[in-house]
């Protein structure tokens, strides 16, 4: 079942251009996946590493059918992703902008399903303070979907 709604999938583009804006004013290294990079430790401190880890591969065959190069990618057992690395010279920006949206709200969407919307977005808050969290209610999107 997806539970990246329209909304969810529109709020992490959102932060996913916040955190690119954010990585080109600093000199750090980006990994390609740094939204999921910073969310690691948030969730992994709820769930352990292995609870993180499945739902993370979870939302990485969710989103595999969705992006085709995302097969590619994979979840190491410290719950990290590995293999963007090789495909940054096949793919343009857009696409590998593109690809991390999806994973992320298919990420958020597993999260929010999983451990509830409060939760997950505390936790969002906790990473990302300066980030609006104002009138998010992102499984209501499904919900009226489904009813059509």
């Amino acid at each position: 079942m997806n539970r990246a709604t329209p909304k969810m999938r529109e709020f992490a583009e959102r932060l996913m251009a916040d955190e690119e804006e954010g990585n080109k004013a600093s000199t750090k290294v980006r990994t390609g996946f740094q939204v999921v990079e910073r969310l690691r430790p948030q969730f992994a401190m709820l769930m352990g590493i292995a609870g993180f880890r499945a739902i993370l591969s979870r939302a990485l065959a969710l989103a595999n059918a969705e992006v085709r190069w995302l097969r590619a990618v994979h979840v190491k057992a410290d719950g990290s992703l590995e293999g963007l690395e090789d495909l940054r010279a096949q793919l343009d920006p857009g696409e590998l902008f593109e690809g991390r949206v999806v994973l992320l709200a298919q990420l958020l969407g597993l999260m929010a399903a999983f451990i509830g919307e409060d939760l997950t977005w505390r936790m969002m808050r906790e990473v990302w303070p300066k980030v609006p969290f104002n009138n998010l209610d992102f499984m209501k999107g499904e919900k009226n979907e489904k009813a059509e």
